[in-house]
């Protein structure tokens, strides 16, 4: 299938199953594949009850809604992407910006393809990985290992190996992930929110996504950037 296309496809899908889901689909979808990654952007996402209560000050119960519902919908998810677009999903990953109205679900593809050089190499990339060491001593430790992507001129991509301290692990074992998966993502935005990423890019940063795989130690965190003119 044309790139263009299967893009469009994807869109459409994850918009039907968002709405028949939560009650209201994003106003819009921005699909984009660049292997080994799929990202999928939304924009004006959140149901009448989910406002009220973010109104409320009552973001943490949107979000632990919205993680059970996702954890029923990534086996539908993935089946739908090796049927129609020939694409086997490893992982899947979400995070949303409730201030936003916003969300990003990241797949991760299974694929033997070599990444286009620009993806890998792009302005401030060294700076940027610096920024995140940063971010990943004050909340836990510094990663074993960071990578990033730019995969359009408006996300980044950036995966840290070999963060969870023991502590965190524990918790893991003990039945407390989905709690550490909330407690991380509050402060992990918090403090990437703080950080003077805007300056190291030299663009505006509009939207910060972060999710983990606590099985493999694995972290994405997602920049929305606005392009340069």
């Amino acid at each position: 299938m044309e790139e263009r296309s299967l893009q469009s496809e994807i869109s459409s899908y994850i918009g039907k199953l968002l709405r028949d889901n939560f009650g209201k689909g994003p106003a819009s979808v921005y699909v984009t594949i660049q292997k080994p990654y799929v990202t999928i952007y939304l924009k004006d996402f959140l149901a009448p009850m989910e406002k009220l209560l973010v109104g409320q000050n009552n973001k943490d119960k949107v979000e632990e809604t919205r993680d059970l519902l996702m954890q029923e919908l990534i086996p539908d998810i993935k089946a739908t992407f090796r049927a129609t677009a020939g694409l086997e999903l490893n992982s899947l990953y979400y995070d949303w910006s409730l201030t936003n109205r916003s969300g990003m679900i990241i797949g991760v593809i299974q694929s033997d393809e070599e990444l286009d050089p620009s993806v890998k190499d792009y302005q401030h990339k060294a700076a940027l990985h610096e920024e995140i060491k940063k971010v990943s001593k004050q909340a836990e430790k510094i990663p074993e290992e960071v990578s990033s992507f730019k995969i359009n001129d408006r996300t980044i991509v950036v995966e840290r190996n070999g963060i969870l301290v023991a502590i965190e692990k524990e918790m893991i074992r003990s039945g407390f992930g989905e709690q550490l998966r909330m407690a991380k993502r509050r402060l992990e935005k918090r403090l990437l929110h703080q950080l003077s990423l805007e300056k190291v890019l030299q663009l505006k940063v509009e939207d910060i996504f972060v999710d983990w795989d606590f099985d493999s130690d694995l972290s994405h965190i997602i920049l929305i950037v606005k392009p340069e003119s």
